[in-house]
């Protein structure tokens, strides 16, 4: 399709066994699934998935730190007002629970009436076509202004061409995570947002190094390595590993689009985990590409002693509330559009003292690492935020003309205002083929250890 705006450049009784346990799983995650303050399965935001097909159970919460009060929700609607209308797009709670509440969080600040949210299909890898319906149900939203996407999954170019087709360049779009080829989502966006692949494949290396591990176990699939920037991530993590004298181990997980799919895959990393450290011992730091596996690969790392520097799309609120019974999230007694209550996540300091207080009783102390700030929640809380400056004309109009200075600003008001302290950040520009992308921007964040 020709762009005509702007250019934008997954033997029987053992098998009996493993489905007994499935199904008897099944039953305990769907009852998790129930919005309350109980811990809730962050899951794939790269995998169609449902509770109903996930084998692992998040833990009971029993961490005593869980019982801290916390202040009454906000009502929707303090936020600084703004003309018009700004639609976000995210997985859905089941897929990835950050994203979608990343989403309500802008809702209780600006309110239902500015804010609204849609989510993509489960199965979007599938479903372009009602992806391009979702899409254009947004474009035919009265006083549309801005739409941000996180995450940018697969078929995501196409439901953007059909907004562009209606719109024009008159709306503000964001992507977050983009899945496609970089120069075609570089070609769509005015604002891009992803993980910096090279620093944070670096960084994690030597922060696992500093931890004790001798070796680097990386859990991935075709699919994922066939994207550009996890595809980088990993090949930096090797070389750096390589040159720091530790051993980097590639190792084939089944892919949550496969056969038996998420479920499949996290019984995979369950079963694998132990195996992998019988053989490579305990100073093995693991990996994942995909957040679904998060869950398992914690609760096994920490049930056999190794190393765990990071997950994927790094938080304090990713995989870690769920695998080790930590409540994350709140009910504030406001509901959306469409009925549902709105949640919102619980303090961050909280949920990392928490984390700590679990990683200690379990003797893990030092053996665990994350990031203090979640990435995932912080680029649609930088998209909007840009957006509105952008409806305002507080900021150039044109396209790729992004100032970065103002993201960094906006980066260190949020990180304050979620933390109450300062948290090193760094937010730079994507080269693309020589081609620097002014509007494309790669973060990294420094590390906690638990």
């Amino acid at each position: 399709m020709t762009l005509k705006y702007k250019k934008r450049g997954k033997k029987s009784m053992k098998k009996i066994l493993s489905i007994l346990l499935v199904l008897c799983l099944m039953f305990a995650v769907v009852a998790c699934a129930v919005e309350t303050p109980a811990p809730v399965q962050p899951a794939t935001p790269n995998e169609p998935s449902t509770p109903a097909e996930t084998p692992v159970t998040p833990a009971d919460p029993t961490t005593p730190a869980d019982d801290t009060q916390v202040d009454p929700a906000p009502l929707p609607g303090d936020g600084e007002p703004f003309p018009g209308v700004i639609a976000v797009i995210t997985n859905t709670v089941d897929q990835n629970e950050e994203e979608f509440r990343s989403a309500q969080a802008l809702q209780l600040k600006y309110g239902t009436d500015k804010i609204v949210h849609r989510t993509w299909p489960v199965l979007f890898a599938q479903e372009g076509e009602m992806m391009i319906s979702t899409m254009q149900e947004i474009a035919n939203i009265p006083d549309l202004k801005a739409v941000i996407i996180n995450q940018a999954v697969v078929n995501t170019n196409a439901a953007v061409d059909k907004l562009r087709e209606i719109h024009g360049d008159d709306v503000f779009v964001v992507y977050a995570n983009g899945a496609e080829n970089p120069d075609d989502i570089a070609a769509r966006a005015d604002l891009l947002f992803d993980f910096e692949p090279t620093l944070i494949g670096e960084a994690y290396v030597m922060q696992a190094k500093s931890m004790g591990a001798e070796k680097i176990a990386f859990y991935s699939f075709p699919r994922h390595l066939s994207m550009p920037l996890i595809a980088l991530r990993r090949d930096v993590m090797k070389s750096t590993a390589e040159r720091e004298g530790i051993e980097f181990l590639d190792i084939a997980a089944l892919d949550p689009m496969g056969d038996g799919g998420m479920a499949a895959s996290q019984l995979f990393v369950m079963e694998d985990v132990p195996r992998q450290v019988d053989v490579l011992g305990k100073d093995v730091s693991f990996y994942s590409s995909n957040c679904g596996m998060q869950l398992p690969l914690i609760q096994q790392v920490v049930a056999n002693g190794a190393i765990y520097s990071m997950p994927c799309d790094p938080s304090p609120y990713h995989a870690f509330p769920a695998a080790l019974g930590i409540t994350s999230h709140i009910p504030t007694g406001t509901f959306d559009a469409d009925g549902k209550e709105i949640m919102r996540f619980r303090d961050m300091g909280e949920v990392i003292e928490a984390t700590k207080n679990h990683i200690a009783a379990k003797g893990m102390t030092g053996r665990v690492s994350n990031w203090p700030v979640p990435g995932a929640q912080m680029w649609t809380a930088l998209g909007a935020e840009y957006a509105i400056k952008w409806i305002n004309g507080e900021v150039s109009r044109d396209f790729g003309a992004i100032d970065l200075d103002v993201i960094r600003e906006l980066a260190d008001e949020y990180i304050y205002e979620n933390t109450g302290t300062k948290v090193d950040v760094t937010l730079q520009t994507y080269d693309i083929g020589g081609t620097r992308f002014s509007h494309y921007i790669l973060g990294m964040v420094g590390f906690i250890t638990y």
